[in-house]
């Protein structure tokens, strides 16, 4: 890797201040006719989590020469994407939790009904967000096709029908990974491809080189979620720790072991950086992104 390890966390905490700075900032430009909607709108989106999707965006368009300018509005896009997922997913009707980032729930302060139309106000709003970059018709009509592809029945949405009609049941490994890249993957593969098209000079080599990388780290974030579900606390996780198990629902620590687990979030994350060899040293901060996801405790 061509950074050192300081100079990825100072890249990682840098751009993550300037990530959540950019969010707050357009959170005040929007004005729902509903202030509450728009509170529970920010307590879900603003001011918490690891930004990982955002910074992937940012990542990908350094590492194609791409000016963090041209790739903020599609990384803050993609952080409102994000939590409305989150929002959704923890819902009564979808994960039941009440925990999420170290707080209550969005359906635990506001309500149910108001935490749902906060998630569809997200979603919609990361549209808008995108469509604000400062870059050509087309590349913002490709990066809207990308982002929506990720979000629909073809990603998250079916994902997350695939988890709910798979609880009490046993799956094949190859099934489990197939919900996992869209449940979780999905959303990964956005944001790598968001950040490489902000960049004008992408080309489709570098994008199959990005969208491999994606594939392989979005997986392995799973299988290490999972293994964190068995193995870490809820006051750290900052989520209700050993829930999968309790729910009964396939997870890759109830598949193969913990061990084979850990594995295979290995295995991946060689897979990873080998997908970036075609990137060169220019993506330096995608491959130290890889020991971020393998380390990570929460």
């Amino acid at each position: 890797m061509s950074g050192s390890q300081d100079q990825l966390s100072h890249w990682i905490e840098s751009r993550k201040s300037l990530l959540e700075l950019a969010v707050e900032r357009r959170f005040q430009h929007v004005r729902p006719v509903s202030p509450v909607l728009h509170e529970a709108m920010v307590y879900a989106c603003a001011g918490g989590g690891k930004r990982m999707r955002g910074l992937l965006v940012l990542a990908s368009a350094h590492c194609l020469g791409a000016s963090e300018e041209a790739a903020l509005p599609a990384a803050c896009a993609i952080e409102a994407m994000h939590a409305y997922s989150l929002i959704h997913d923890d819902l009564p009707c979808m994960d039941d939790d009440d925990l999420r980032r170290g707080k209550p729930t969005c359906h635990k302060v506001y309500g149910e009904a108001l935490a749902l139309l906060a998630g569809d106000a997200l979603q919609t709003l990361a549209f808008e967000w995108l469509g604000q970059a400062d870059s050509s018709e087309s590349i913002r009509f490709r990066q809207m096709q990308v982002l929506a592809e990720a979000a629909g029945s073809q990603g998250m949405a079916g994902g997350q029908a695939l988890d709910l009609l798979n609880v009490n049941k046993s799956m094949t490994l190859e099934s489990l990974k197939q919900m996992h890249a869209c449940k979780t993957g999905a959303l990964f593969k956005a944001s790598v491809l968001l950040g490489g098209l902000s960049s004008t000079a992408a080309t489709s080599e570098q994008l199959q080189a990005l969208t491999a990388y994606a594939a392989a780290l979005g997986l392995a974030f799973q299988v290490v979620d999972d293994i964190l579900d068995v193995e870490t606390d809820t006051a750290v996780l900052g989520k209700t720790a050993g829930k999968d198990a309790l729910a009964n629902k396939p997870t890759m620590v109830s598949l193969l072991g913990l061990e084979s687990a850990k594995h295979l979030a290995k295995e991946l994350g060689e897979t990873a950086q080998v997908s970036l060899l075609p990137l060169g040293h220019s993506a330096w901060v995608l491959q130290g992104i890889i020991d971020q996801v393998l380390k990570r405790r929460s």
